[in-house]
């Protein structure tokens, strides 16, 4: 789900608008960052720890052994491991740059929720497959389970 891959290039596939992705994304970001658990780095990616890990923890060249749930801002899940029972494997380094920055934040034995804003996700174009529109905020809850 966080891989980088192509962006979308056609307006066709996009969910939702541009503008009110945008909108809604910085109201999400505002009201997200208010909370007292929330911590924010200086690209602007808000994360949260739910546990912290005492292992290892990855670099850009990395790869990482992991369980995410993606979702909308709006409470769409777009990918959940935790409930297919089959864990991703992927290459820090390949990541969008918000999920990296979010992998590198973490050691092994963690789990962080994150939110990453459009211009550390896809941008505006969108991911190539039209699962993620336009100036998309997205969430995921992440846990760290091997630094390879």
């Amino acid at each position: 789900m966080a891989k980088r891959g192509a962006r979308n290039n056609s307006k066709s596939g996009n969910r939702g608008s541009a503008g009110l992705n945008k909108k809604r994304g910085e109201e999400f970001l505002i009201k997200n960052a208010n909370r007292h658990e929330v911590k924010l780095t200086g690209s602007g990616l808000q994360y949260e720890i739910i546990r912290k890990g005492n292992g290892k923890a990855p670099d850009i060249n990395s790869k990482v052994k992991i369980d995410q749930r993606a979702l909308s801002i709006e409470g769409t899940v777009l990918d959940d491991t935790y409930k297919s029972g089959r864990q991703d494997i992927l290459s820090v380094e390949e990541a969008i740059p918000g999920y990296a920055e979010a992998l590198m934040l973490m050691n092994e034995g963690a789990r962080y929720k994150f939110v990453v804003p459009h211009h550390l996700a896809w941008g505006k174009k969108g991911s190539a497959n039209g699962k993620i529109g336009p100036y998309a905020t997205l969430i995921f809850d992440v846990a760290l389970h091997k630094v390879f």
